[in-house]
């Protein structure tokens, strides 16, 4: 999961989707209201549910640690094969618009000829 998260791709994902919460809170007092009985609601469910499974995550661990050995290695090999996983959100829109732009403008040359 530490893996996952530190992907460019997923952190900067996970810090716009952040701004937006935050900022739809900010902006619309009623939402804000739900919003923080909800994370309330959910950091009481995650709470007892650590406590709960923390005699079956013990006993599993070596099977935890394998699994998360193979998950790393797949998601090296993923990184490999997909680049974009290491990039910003935001670069990637930007490169999304100009190839969409470019083809557009292609489009048009061609109607236009």
């Amino acid at each position: 999961v530490k893996q996952v998260a530190n992907l460019t791709l997923v952190s900067s994902a996970c810090g716009v989707v952040s701004t937006a919460y935050a900022s739809t809170k900010e902006s619309h007092p009623y939402l804000r209201s739900v919003c923080d009985a909800a994370e309330k609601g959910v950091k009481s469910v995650s709470e007892a549910t650590a406590i709960c499974v923390q005699p079956v995550l013990a006993s599993l661990e070596p099977h935890v640690v394998a699994a998360s050995e193979y998950a790393s290695k797949g998601l090296d090999k993923l990184g490999e094969k997909l680049p974009i996983l290491q990039k910003p959100v935001e670069q990637i829109i930007s490169g999304t618009k100009e190839l969409v732009s470019s083809r557009v403008a292609d489009v048009k040359d061609a109607v236009s000829s």
